[in-house]
């Protein structure tokens, strides 16, 4: 057998591989019901929204930041 016919073969073998790993990911993200779904994206944002609560609390900015300074300062926070 020569060399490209491998090389061939093996390619293949990824691509097929690949459409497993696909499909077997997808059957499982079908397996979810909408409630869960829905369920799982609210315990995420309020685990986002409290990390960035706390982020806020540990290290407030100056208030009194007025002029350029303060303008930067609020477009960097954004």
């Amino acid at each position: 057998m020569r060399w490209w016919k491998a090389v061939g073969l093996a390619g293949a073998a990824g691509v097929v591989a690949t459409g497993v790993v696909i499909v077997r990911a997808e059957r499982r993200r079908r397996a979810y019901t909408p409630d869960q779904v829905r369920e799982q994206l609210h315990v995420r944002f309020a685990q986002a929204v409290s990390a960035q609560t706390a982020v806020e609390t540990a290290a407030p900015g100056p208030r009194n930041a007025s002029g350029i300074q303060g303008r930067v300062r609020r477009l960097f926070r954004r």
